[in-house]
């Protein structure tokens, strides 16, 4: 079984930063990739970064050079720093992670965080 812990969700005035955490803990060989999701109310989930184990990462068009995200993986937590936050970034994120469960299946699994809200008031 594969837990992840999301914290940091907050409300924040247009133009703050807010720092999101997820640690996945439980029954995990490796992890391949992590990222946050977010969705805002009536709209569908959408991508805002990812980060693979190789340092490579990618993010939306609408949060490029506002948010960072970065993983520790020694702790197997993934972090989302948010800057220049805009009432448009109001939503639910949610962290996910692929990874494995044993050395002897090779099959990428994928879990989600419960979500944390976060709100941006003008």
């Amino acid at each position: 079984q594969v837990q992840l812990v999301e914290s940091g969700g907050d409300l924040v005035q247009l133009g703050g930063s807010l720092r999101l955490s997820c640690a996945a803990s439980g029954s995990i060989f490796s992890i391949n990739a992590m990222g946050w999701y977010r969705q805002a109310s009536g709209k569908q989930r959408e991508l805002v970064a990812t980060a693979t184990s190789g340092g490579s990462t990618t993010y939306a068009n609408s949060v490029k050079g506002r948010f960072t995200i970065s993983r520790d993986n020694a702790k197997n937590t993934v972090y989302l720093q948010m800057n220049s936050l805009k009432p448009e970034d109001t939503a639910v994120y949610y962290c996910n992670v692929d990874l494995r469960v044993t050395r002897w299946d090779e099959r990428q699994y994928r879990y989600w965080g419960q979500g944390t809200q976060v709100t941006v008031s003008s």
